[in-house]
């Protein structure tokens, strides 16, 4: 399927190249439209069959860095080869419709083989652009996996950090409950160190931070009050893994965690417009100074993943409500979901 479309694509390319040369027939033998058509196609559809093995040789020898003289000289003798190549077959598909031999010379054969060469170097160009292009896209496409994984490997020690903290402050006054919040650590670190997806299902992110809700209601008891208000729909949405668990963990220990009374953190998620709305709203301790979007590592890395994989159509939004707490909101581009 994907060589018929890019089969077709080159068709289209040829077809202006098609209406030049017939432009030429009527200008310079007073041809009509309907005979110049006729006795163009072949030409062109000779110089298009040719075009083949000049994409692929493009791409066996691209562009030198350094510029090389031997890649301009390499390149005439291609070109003057195609030239030839494309006389003698133009000749031969004439002589079978003729059905005697026919040598078409058109103005001569000079003029003749220029245009050919000069046809070479058209479809050399924009093969070697098209080449530039992808290799510059490829180049890109490994930067921002390298970005990913590099990001991805923070946060897994920072979540494991934080985790063993909550374990052992819970050490010396609830050892059973230590106990359990290991256990459940364990789980939670091999799920975390499995993943190697950088976009999951909002369901499966949820699973996940239930889990580590789990670990800190055991260190926090009644002063974590968990608020869940999930759209169905949004579970099937996706966004960046780990990313609500960021946000909850943020809540937790920056509004839970300094304080005695109890904190209530709400989770919240719907889909509309084609994203994905994802909220995590906290009546804690609050921001601690100015809101500055850099201002956790664990949110900053969140914010640089976002940017690679969805560049300027995700948001970050974090606030500070005049009642107190802290705010974040994340919205996520979805594909089908409107």
């Amino acid at each position: 399927m994907a060589r018929a479309w890019v089969g077709v694509q080159l068709a289209i390319a040829w077809l202006p190249m098609w209406a030049l040369f017939t432009v030429l027939m009527m200008s310079a033998h007073g041809m009509p439209l309907s005979m110049a058509l006729y006795a163009s196609a072949p030409i062109i559809g000779v110089a298009a069959a040719l075009a083949v093995p000049v994409y692929a040789f493009t791409r066996r020898w691209p562009w030198p860095h350094p510029f090389r003289t031997a890649f301009v000289f390499g390149h005439f003798a291609a070109a003057a080869l195609y030239s030839a190549c494309w006389f003698v077959l133009i000749s031969a598909v004439e002589s079978v419709i003729a059905g005697r031999l026919v040598l078409v010379l058109g103005p001569g054969i000079g003029p003749f083989m220029v245009t050919g060469m000069w046809l070479y170097f058209v479809v050399a160009g924009v093969s070697s652009a098209d080449q530039a292009a992808r290799r510059a896209a490829r180049l890109e496409a490994l930067a921002a996996r390298t970005q990913l994984a590099a990001l991805r490997s923070q946060l897994q020690p920072h979540f494991l950090f934080n985790a063993l903290h909550t374990v052992v402050q819970l050490i010396p006054t609830d050892p059973k409950g230590a106990t359990r919040a290991a256990e459940q650590l364990g789980a939670a670190l091999r799920e975390a160190m499995d993943e190697q997806r950088d976009v999951v299902t909002f369901a499966e992110e949820w699973a996940f931070v239930d889990r580590y809700l789990a670990i800190e209601r055991i260190r926090l008891g009644e002063r974590l009050v968990v608020d869940a208000r999930i759209e169905e729909r949004a579970l099937d949405a996706s966004l960046p893994s780990f990313a609500l668990q960021t946000l909850v963990e943020n809540a937790v220990r920056h509004g839970a965690g300094p304080r005695v009374e109890p904190t209530r953190v709400t989770i919240s998620a719907h889909t509309g417009g084609g994203e994905l709305s994802v909220t995590v709203a906290d009546d804690g301790a609050g921001a601690r100074g100015d809101v500055d979007p850099a201002a956790g590592s664990g949110l900053r890395r969140l914010r640089e993943r976002m940017r690679a994989l969805y560049g300027t159509r995700a948001r970050l939004e974090l606030g500070a409500p005049p009642a107190g707490g802290f705010i974040a909101s994340l919205t996520v581009p979805q594909v089908g979901l409107e």
